[in-house]
This record gives C-alpha cells, sequence and structure tokens, in this order.
C-alpha cells in the first residue's frame, strides 16, 4: 500500500515539473530514471520528440564498483560527454518527481563536473 502512495506521489509532482520543463532544440531536457538497481539519464529534445543522447549504469562496458551515489556520478559524467561530443552544452535538469538528493543530486554534478550548463 505505502509503495502505492509513493508512486502516485511522485506522478503528481512529476507532473508539476513537466508542466513547467520542456526541452527545446536549443535546450534539451536531461531526464533522469532512477530504479532500485541502476540509475539512467536522456537528452530528450521534446519538440521533435526524439532522444538525443542516453547513458545508463547498465551499459556493458559501465563499471559497477562503488556504490550508486559514485555510479550516478558517473553516468552524469558518460552522459555529459556523450552529449558534449553530439554539440550539446546546455540543457533543462528534469528530476522526474524525484527529490534533488542522493543519486539524483550525484548525478547532476556529474553533468556538470563532464561540461553540461543547466
Amino acid at each position: 500500500m505505502a509503495g502505492k502512495i509513493k508512486l502516485s506521489r511522485r506522478e503528481r509532482i512529476k507532473k508539476g515539473i513537466r508542466k513547467r520543463i520542456t526541452g527545446s532544440n536549443e535546450r534539451p531536457r536531461l531526464s533522469v530514471f532512477r530504479s532500485n538497481k541502476g540509475i539512467y539519464a536522456q537528452i530528450i529534445n521534446d519538440v521533435d520528440g526524439r532522444t538525443l543522447v542516453a547513458a545508463s549504469s547498465a551499459e556493458k562496458d559501465f563499471s559497477t564498483t562503488g556504490t550508486k551515489i559514485d555510479q550516478s556520478k558517473e553516468v552524469g559524467k558518460k552522459v555529459a560527454e556523450k552529449a558534449i561530443a553530439a554539440g550539446i552544452t546546455e540543457v533543462v535538469f528534469d528530476r522526474n518527481g524525484y527529490l534533488y538528493h542522493g543519486r539524483i543530486k550525484s548525478l547532476a554534478d556529474g553533468a556538470r563536473e563532464g561540461g553540461l550548463i543547466f
């Protein structure tokens, strides 16, 4: 029962965030999804409805050593590296209803270290 309440709360927060945040050609949206095992990040152009760049802790070449927070930081760096290679320097951060804390904050810090501006 508590899981359903938690998910519905996150969905409500997510809708509020998505009302205000959209990804454009100039500033695409960096969307984050967090599961119990991994963390996933996508850079999305909402105008065209296309995913431009993606990175996750479930990729084959990703090392799964360290804590989940360390892994999140590495995913942030990797998505920033791929984005810069694709010519993207500025993004809008979409925390997807999660609190800006822990793994989400770590991913954002890693992306900033990698060179993304948001």
